[in-house]
């Protein structure tokens, strides 16, 4: 549930901190004193669509703060673990600022998120109806979709089957249909694949010859000036009149005579070993690279075609060897993809046929099992309308087929509400014939049907009893009370009876002061609420009469939710 609420610089409100409770809240106070104001910023923090214009004139940014508590709500933390979030000891801390310039920053938990992220998160904490909400009642495509959340796991489980085949026969229809369009294409794809496939395949490359047949070709074309060097060197060593090996074998001779003498002569003299033996190690290499020397002018021939055959390939399928071995795994990938494809077409269209009738099978199991959820819910609704004063109301649900080999990803029938609001009349689609109020009632019922299951901690009424009256709207109270049994709710309302079938009330009002219009909201004691529901009953009179029947219709109020 909602438990603390902060708002700075927003619309009208300077600065704003509120705390909530469980059970029913209602906000009152005069219209346009800035009720609806505070259900915008907890819609804005629940991710709803967020504008400079809710920026308090002269300010930089509005901030807005919601501190939720989800322990009781399994749904919050799913939905946090899928963007690496969670709540902290249940606690789900949402905000938001929206700047002047535009700028918009989301935070869930103190981590910055995107204002997607953050109306995933924020659909599992606040439900909010507006006076509009039940509009979604005149969209006949959205009824499926609440006759499946009233249906629960049994249609929940057999949507999901029906679904993963959906996907699966979606896949392969689409391979199957773009094979069938695109004909020369997918030939023409696949010989290109066989010629880069076998072209790449018949180099046997590796991915480091290229640097090894570089420094062969470097040693063949240097064959002369490596040989000279090399026979030079080890003439010079051991073949001249003088030999330097000799000289440094005689010095170290002479060193090694006096090296017990004095220390440093010892050091010499060892100095002078490591030399004379390094020189010895040096002759033997020099020798033996010499007798190994031997040129090939076949082998070069062989490395400079082996080399421009790997330039080609890189020209052709990567800057370097090993983005061509990539590129020619990725082509071998799709070449077999495409063959078994080829091979398996038949197969393919068998399969696909296969997929369709079995989703076919999984429609129709879908369908009896809606069938009967709609049942229970036209016996659920009828017994809640039937509180809200609409007893005479036949609500009925209509199953209609999609055309003949018609798949949809929910099923394969469309679903439609209907009503039939006086008797004698007949039943007619909710969406052309409801009025706003018999919406409302009937948005009312579902949301009472639906409350014990929802698992959203706070539920928000905006003026959803606008157009009602009398022992309608005593039945509107009635039905937001039985709600808040089950989820936090907060209302906004200007009748009295809901005010007075509330557990807490906020009283809004707006002022002007210093030439600047600001929102103040006060949360009432008992007299308090005594004379607001007073003013809400009579208008700006507020008489002793009028007083008394607030004061007996908050006392009503509680006999009644005592019961």
């Amino acid at each position: 549930m909602l438990q603390e609420l902060v708002i700075h610089d927003f619309a009208i409100i300077e600065d704003l901190e509120l705390s909530f409770e469980a059970g029913m809240t209602t906000l009152t106070g005069e219209t346009g004193a800035g009720k609806s104001i505070i259900i915008d910023a907890v819609g804005l923090l629940a991710g709803s669509r967020g504008s400079a214009d809710f920026v308090r004139t002269g300010a930089n940014k509005a901030t807005l703060q919601g501190l939720f508590d989800a322990t009781a709500n399994p749904r919050t933390p799913e939905v946090m673990a899928q963007f690496g979030l969670a709540p902290d000891d249940g606690m789900v801390l949402l905000q938001r600022e929206l700047y002047a310039s535009g700028r918009n920053l989301c935070r869930v938990n103190g981590e910055l998120v995107n204002t997607a992220t953050l109306r995933a998160i924020g659909e599992t904490l606040v439900d909010i109806h507006g006076q509009n909400e039940h509009q979604q009642l005149v969209h006949p495509e959205t009824h499926l979709g609440l006759l499946d959340q009233f249906a629960g796991a049994k249609v929940g489980k057999l949507l999901a089957a029906y679904q993963a085949q959906y996907a699966t026969y979606q896949k392969d229809q689409v391979t199957l249909t773009k094979k069938h369009q695109n004909e020369r294409e997918w030939a023409q794809r696949l010989d290109m694949l066989k010629f880069q496939v076998n072209e790449i395949q018949s180099a046997e490359l590796k991915p480091t010859e290229e640097d090894e047949l570089i420094a062969e070709r470097d040693r063949l074309a240097n064959f002369q000036k490596i040989s000279d060097a090399l026979t030079q060197s080890y003439e010079l060593l051991t073949e001249s009149e003088v030999s330097p090996l000799d000289q440094i074998g005689e010095i170290m001779g002479n060193l090694q005579s006096i090296a017990d003498l004095d220390p440093s002569y010892a050091k010499l003299a060892d100095s002078i070993q490591s030399v004379y033996y390094g020189l010895q190690d040096v002759q033997g290499d020099l020798s033996r690279q010499v007798d190994t020397l031997e040129y090939d002018d076949g082998r070069l021939d062989e490395v400079e075609k082996r080399l421009e055959l790997i330039s080609q390939l890189e020209r052709k399928y990567g800057a370097d060897l090993k983005a061509v071995i990539a590129y020619g795994a990725k082509a071998d990938a799709e070449l077999a993809s495409m063959t078994a494809n080829d091979a398996d077409e038949e197969g393919l269209e068998k399969r696909v046929t296969a997929e369709h009738q079995a989703l076919l099978k999984l429609g129709a199991q879908l369908r009896s099992a809606r069938k009967h959820a709609a049942n229970q819910l036209i016996s659920a609704i009828h017994g809640q309308l039937k509180a809200l004063y609409m007893e005479k109301t036949v609500f009925s649900v209509r199953f209609s087929k999609l055309p003949a080999d018609t798949l949809r990803s929910d099923g394969i029938d469309n679903v439609e509400f209907y009503i039939q609001t006086n008797p004698g009349e007949a039943a007619k689609p909710l969406a052309k014939i409801a009025s706003g109020g018999e919406l409302s009632r009937i948005m009312l019922a579902l949301k009472t049907i639906f409350a014990e299951t929802d698992g959203v901690t706070s539920i928000i009424f905006d003026e959803v009893d606008t157009g009602v009256s009398g022992r309608v709207a005593q039945a509107i109270a009635n039905k937001i009370s039985a709600i808040a049994r089950h989820s936090q709710v907060l209302c906004i309302s200007h009748l009295p009876q809901v005010a007075a079938m509330s557990d807490h009330e906020f009283l809004i009002q707006k002022q002007v002061a210093k030439g600047r219009t600001t929102t103040s909201v006060t949360k009432l004691d008992h007299a308090g609420r005594v004379q607001e529901i007073a003013r809400m009953l009579a208008g700006e009179q507020v008489t002793k009469l009028s007083v008394a029947h607030a004061s007996e219709m908050l006392k009503l109020a509680e006999e009644a939710k005592q019961q």
